[in-house]
């Protein structure tokens, strides 16, 4: 986290995240480096669909078509949650962590976005691993995606 919190810092460029099932972990895991006020404008946890929906105003097509878990939600989140922090680079994070499958989709199956200037990036993760470590392991994937973004 503290590389990235550096290249944003050098960049200056701001960041922001919208969480479904990581719970703001991505954010916490910012904030806790020395100096991330810098970079870091705040975080919107999604983790009900009507928030998706009503706050952050995910499509409600994109949800009924292709669920909250799904490549095509997490591209959404990221780009209004990018309006609506008014970052340079926001990221999304939604999946099912577990134990069980969620929408038909098993446990460990994991989207995420990063939407950066115009464009919106997206990404599929399996991850197998317990609830927690799923988590923890799409905090530490994206936080190098983003940094090879950037890079």
């Amino acid at each position: 986290m503290q590389e990235l919190i550096a290249l944003l810092k050098e960049k200056q460029l701001t960041i922001g995240s919208c969480e479904s099932f990581t719970a703001g972990l991505f954010c916490a895991s910012l904030a806790s480096v020395s100096g991330a006020s810098a970079v870091l404008k705040g975080g919107i946890v999604t983790y009900a669909t009507s928030i998706k929906t009503d706050v952050v105003h995910v499509d409600s097509e994109i949800v009924a078509r292709y669920g909250v878990i799904s490549m095509e939600c997490a591209e959404e989140m990221a780009k209004k949650a990018q309006t609506l922090l008014d970052v340079d680079v926001c990221v999304s994070f939604t999946g099912n962590a577990g134990p069980s499958s969620m929408e038909g989709k098993p446990a460990g199956e994991v989207y995420c976005a990063i939407a950066y200037k115009q464009n919106v990036y997206g990404y599929r993760f399996q991850i197998e691993a317990d609830r927690n470590e799923v988590r923890m392991d799409a905090v530490r994937l994206m936080c190098e995606k983003i940094k090879n973004l950037l890079s």
